[in-house]
């Protein structure tokens, strides 16, 4: 039986380095309610970030319900279909009505032309989200929310670290929320964590995540249990101390698929801005219609040979049936994040990724190519392999 190739895989640090975290819990006996290492992981991350506060969460959809609670968005909200469910999600929960807008067909972020006409009475923010961690228009986005009135919330769970023209992306709206699920560049096993602009805005945050008390017997807000447990914040400070390293193995995965990538006909590759710093959380490409297989296809091919490369993002959260009966959902409003929903496919990576399993992932996109050939049809297919 083939050993499964995951589309990424989380980094786990070395455990006998997690060993003297474990104990120092047991010692104290304090397993959660803002503990030692909560309280010297959101200083370390507030560091690492570049950002001004950071509060923590259990995971990465209870701060997006919080960071939609904490400022009071009622109404509608202009948000992406192209995202994880989640992002949506945390609306509905809210008893907010999601308005969807169409998306670039390079950064798969919201298109700030399509946002404006989209505004009504009605319209309170705008959710945005940096897909794959490539930032969305912030410049833009900003500039129609401040002529119009509008809260700005990111969901920046793929943006941990990246930044813009030297600016922290997650430093941009009003609330910034990352994940450090299992999947994510960093991780936590789950969690989260609301980047936080100033310290009355964190203490307010606080308040929601934990029931609303300010002390003992007093309760100020509707809260709700979002503190992430002394397990999380332990391992998030030791991962802190390997991320680097791990951001520079993605690197290495990025980099050896654009050379092998980069000439095959029909397989796009979206290109990292000169002025992002990125994290490489993720390595999605375009099947498009000059390729020998369709997307769905070449889905099929790798996951006969054990690779599960996954279509993020389809469908869209649109055609999904709690949000199929919304005017904003018709997907001919959606056009180009449609078109992308049907051809994007991210490929694995992973800092433990091996390079033998990296050039299988590879060679079967170049297989596939070649025997469409028609320019190369005396050559044997194994020459049309790398190793």
């Amino acid at each position: 039986m083939q050993t499964k190739t995951y589309v990424t895989q989380p980094y786990l640090p070395p455990l006998e380095e997690f060993i003297p975290y474990l104990q120092q819990i047991w010692d104290s006996h304090q397993l959660t309610n803002a503990g030692p290492f909560h309280q010297q992981f959101e200083q370390a991350l507030a560091q690492y970030l570049g950002v001004p506060y950071v509060a923590l969460f259990s995971n990465g959809t209870l701060a997006l319900l919080t960071a939609l609670q904490s400022l009071r968005i009622t109404g509608e909200v202009i948000t992406t279909p192209y995202s994880f469910v989640a992002t949506s999600h945390s609306l509905l929960w809210n008893g907010i009505k999601p308005v969807f807008v169409d998306i670039e067909p390079h950064s798969f972020g919201l298109d700030p032309d399509k946002i404006e006409a989209a505004i009504t009475p009605q319209t309170t923010a705008i959710l945005a989200v940096h897909v794959y961690g490539f930032p969305a228009q912030v410049e833009r986005i900003q500039k129609i929310a401040d002529t119009y009135g509008l809260k700005v919330i990111y969901d920046a769970a793929h943006a941990f670290g990246v930044k813009h023209q030297g600016v922290p992306l997650v430093g941009n709206g009003d609330l910034s929320v990352l994940s450090f699920h299992a999947t994510k560049v960093f991780n936590t096993f789950e969690g989260g964590a609301i980047i936080c602009p100033d310290a009355k805005t964190k203490q307010r945050i606080d308040y929601l995540k934990n029931f609303g008390f300010a002390d003992e017997t007093v309760v100020v807000a509707t809260g709700i249990n979002g503190k992430m447990n002394e397990f999380q914040a332990a391992l998030g400070m030791l991962q802190l101390k390997h991320i680097q390293q791990c951001i520079q193995q993605r690197e290495m995965v990025d980099k050896l698929y654009r050379e092998q990538l980069d000439m095959i006909h029909g397989i796009e590759i979206p290109p990292i801005l000169p002025e992002t710093t990125h994290n490489y959380s993720y390595f999605p490409i375009l099947v498009n219609k000059d390729y020998p297989l369709s997307r769905d296809e070449l889905y099929w091919k790798f996951r006969k040979n054990a690779i599960l490369a996954r279509r993020y993002f389809y469908p869209l959260i649109s055609e999904f049936p709690m949000y199929r009966g919304l005017p904003s959902a018709t997907m001919a409003y959606l056009p180009i994040a449609l078109h992308i929903s049907r051809q994007i496919l991210c490929l694995p990576i992973y800092p433990d990724l091996s390079r033998e399993k990296q050039l299988e992932v590879i060679n079967i996109i170049r297989h596939h190519a070649y025997d469409a050939s028609k320019t190369e049809s005396t050559k044997d297919a194994k020459d049309y392999a790398i190793a």
